[in-house]
């Protein structure tokens, strides 16, 4: 592992291709229809993130992106590429997987993998209506645990509002515990082994509803029953990360379900409602919000290093 120095690899970072003004406003338009109320088109760009990760300490950021339609998707990927390809020692690529096609996923994988390079993967809870559990993506999965791949796992952030309040306040979190769960039932997470899943955001809600789904899982009423043992086995064998909850109500029940040595640093940077104040309040919580000992707080930063071989050569050639 190339040596970090204090600095940190963001397994949850978000990018954007480039786009039109008229492009950013449509999308800005669509997000106030739906009660997300920000004061401005969406505007990613390298050079600003590359100027935020200098000031905040970010070695290297693992850019996502996953666009609802196949040749966005795809175009998408072939940016994010790009990216990499320019800044090699900065950048990683989790490839976007159109998951609602399961060959066209399964081809993309291969595409990304083989003309990419792409790090690892990364896919909604649910994409355009299939939910990750869903039977018809098993060999997709075959494929991934064959690869021994990561695959980054993101709640849909298209959601519309809940009680009139806005899907990344809060729903993200349920809609990522019901996909977890999904997959526990169907014995995803322990029929897929070698497949590293990264769950975003500490997880959303799924480890402080585990022991519940652990003491109810089996129980007469259930249909398709999932043991305590099975729910524990699957659950812990997740990473996590700590996009915006870095915070002892989303920390702790992380260290009691996957463990401390199973969460990975995460910014959301990207995002168009993070800002350089929320991922730095973010950040120092990490550190002071005394969830985490000092030395699992350190260990978390570089951690992601482990399960990105390729990034960790490609940044200790550019030592």
């Amino acid at each position: 592992m190339p040596p970090l120095n204090g600095r940190y690899i963001d397994v949850h970072a978000h990018f954007t291709p480039p786009s039109t003004e008229d492009e950013r406003v449509r999308g800005w338009q669509a997000m106030l229809a739906k009660g997300i109320y920000f004061r401005e088109p969406h505007h990613w760009s390298p050079e600003r993130t590359l100027a935020y990760m200098d000031a905040s300490g970010t070695a290297m950021q693992m850019l996502s992106n996953i666009p609802a339609e196949l040749r966005r998707l795809r175009a998408s990927n072939d940016y994010g590429a790009s990216l990499v390809r320019r800044h090699p020692s900065r950048f990683g690529l989790l490839a976007a997987l159109p998951t609602d096609d399961p060959p066209a996923a399964a081809d993309e994988a291969t595409r990304a993998r083989d003309a990419l390079d792409a790090d690892g993967f990364a896919v909604t809870t649910h994409y355009n209506g299939v939910h990750l559990g869903d039977a018809s993506l098993d060999p997709l999965w075959e494929r991934l645990d064959d690869w021994a791949a990561v695959v980054f796992v993101h709640p849909d952030a298209r959601l519309p509002p809940t009680l009139d309040h806005p899907a990344p306040l809060y729903e993200v979190a349920f809609d990522t515990a019901r996909t977890v769960f999904d997959m526990v039932f169907r014995k995803t997470f322990a029929r897929f082994r070698n497949i590293t899943f990264v769950i975003a955001h500490c997880g959303g809600a799924f480890p402080a509803l585990t022991g519940r789904l652990g003491l109810l899982g089996n129980e007469s009423w259930v249909p398709q029953g999932v043991t305590a043992d099975d729910v524990e086995a699957q659950t812990s064998s997740l990473y996590v990360d700590t996009a915006a909850t870095a915070f002892p109500h989303s920390l702790l029940p992380a260290v009691a379900t996957v463990g401390a040595g199973r969460i990975v640093y995460g910014s959301d940077w990207g995002a168009p409602c993070t800002t350089e104040s929320t991922a730095e309040t973010n950040r120092r919580s990490l550190r002071e919000c005394g969830a985490l000992t000092p030395e699992q707080a350190a260990a978390i930063g570089g951690r992601a290093l482990d399960l990105f071989p390729r990034a960790a050569r490609r940044m200790a050639d550019a030592e």
